[in-house]
């Protein structure tokens, strides 16, 4: 059990955050509400200190908050920060260390980590303003739980509404977890399928189920880095956490990376990504069975592994790891998808052997590297995805090490 202290701050959505103290609760942790003014102005107080059965912090100059320095006293005792809804108001204070409220001082006093559900107009999250705030938090290790898309209060429809209750529930879970070994840094995950479309009907696509990519992408959240995962059609949750790019074709998945993939330290193409797709595109009329036989020209997709690799040629960053599913000749292809990709890692699967295809939950895996292979047994996939972030902190800390004596 933990003590968690929710920061409610002033917009519309305020009200949801009575259901993620409960989310919280339910999760069995004890949970201390701090409001600011402009939060009072759409929830009382009241509410808050019914549902946790603790005082609610509302005014930082009331009489007698100050006998103990509360937000020091608070600061000191609580496991986690969670801000929800967190409006562009608070964010930049945050960001930028302004400390005019009780919320935004017990930031700045607490070495707890924070976990911040951000809530406000499409245009507002996406102000340069705003994603620079953003930008300056994720850098100093605060996860966010990513705002939806749909209705928004002021009548527009996109992205920007309050994440839901259980989803910042189950972020808190990993914030408490958190071991922080990769706070600051950001990664880049790629997972599922791509599906090239033939026709409004038909598609070519493959048997990956992106469990694997999952995995991966929970392990560096809970390992406290900014977690982007790119994914393919899958019908899994993603993790919580993780900031969601969808895709649909190896064109988009190529074009979403290409877009990030500069700012990452690390990228791991956990996807399965199509070969090859209809050299004529989507068909806008079904494609109509009145031959015998159907001959369907393909082009190569492009190689987006490869392509960051070649970036990477004057550079050592991002780290790469690739995934190669094989049914053969598995260190030997490894090895060649290693060099002509150029790449630090590859995580090889025979999908032929029982336990090691795309739908379960285990793996059975070979770590592919200059230095040597490395066999990992069969074990579930979230196992397999710590001992891959364990050799990628490896690689990065040898990264570092290198700069410091360049830089002598």
């Amino acid at each position: 059990m933990a003590l968690i202290a929710l920061g409610v701050t002033g917009g519309i959505s305020a009200y949801k955050a009575v259901e993620v103290a409960r989310c919280l609760q339910r999760r069995g942790h004890e949970v201390t509400v701090i409001m600011t003014a402009s939060a009072c102005r759409f929830v009382g107080p009241l509410t808050f200190e019914a549902i946790t059965g603790r005082r609610v912090v509302a005014d930082q100059f009331k009489p007698g908050m100050n006998a103990e320095i509360e937000h020091i006293a608070l600061a000191s005792r609580i496991d986690l920060l969670v801000v929800a809804p967190a409006t562009a108001n608070i964010i930049g204070k945050f960001a930028h260390g302004i400390a005019d409220d009780f919320l935004s001082a017990l930031y700045l006093a607490t070495t707890a980590s924070v976990l911040i559900a951000p809530a406000m107009n499409t245009n507002m999250l996406a102000h340069d303003a705003v994603k620079r705030n953003v930008a300056i938090l994720r850098n100093r290790g605060v996860q966010f739980v990513e705002p939806g898309e749909g209705y928004l209060a002021c009548g527009w429809i996109g992205k920007g509404r309050l994440a839901e209750p259980e989803a910042i529930a189950a972020s808190a879970e990993v914030g408490l977890r958190s071991g922080g070994s990769l706070i600051g840094r950001y990664v880049l995950v790629t997972a599922g399928p791509t599906y090239e479309d033939v026709d409004p009907v038909r598609y070519l696509g493959n048997r990956s189920s992106g469990r694997m990519g999952f995995a991966v992408a929970a392990e560096a959240i809970a390992r406290g880095a900014h977690v982007v995962l790119v994914v393919g059609p899958v019908t899994l949750e993603p993790p919580a956490g993780a900031e969601v790019v969808p895709v649909r074709s190896a064109d988009e998945m190529h074009a979403a990376v290409t877009a990030r993939a500069g700012q990452a330290d690390v990228v791991v193409m956990a996807a399965a990504v199509a070969d090859y797709t209809p050299v004529d595109g989507v068909q806008m009329e079904k494609v109509k069975k009145d031959k015998a036989d159907l001959t369907l020209a393909l082009r190569r997709t492009p190689d987006i592994l490869a392509a960051l690799g070649q970036d990477r040629s004057t550079s050592s960053v991002p780290v790469l790891v690739g995934f190669a599913a094989e049914t053969s000749n598995l260190v030997a292809r490894a090895r060649a998808k290693l060099s002509s990709k150029r790449i630090d890692l590859v995580v090889a699967n025979d999908v032929s052997q029982s336990g090691a295809g795309f739908s379960g939950d285990t793996n059975i895996a070979t770590l592919v590297t200059v230095d040597g292979a490395e066999e990992v047994s069969l074990c579930s996939k979230q196992a397999l995805a710590g001992i891959i972030f364990d050799r990628i902190e490896a690689r990065l800390l040898d990264l570092s090490s290198t700069e410091r004596k360049v830089s002598r």
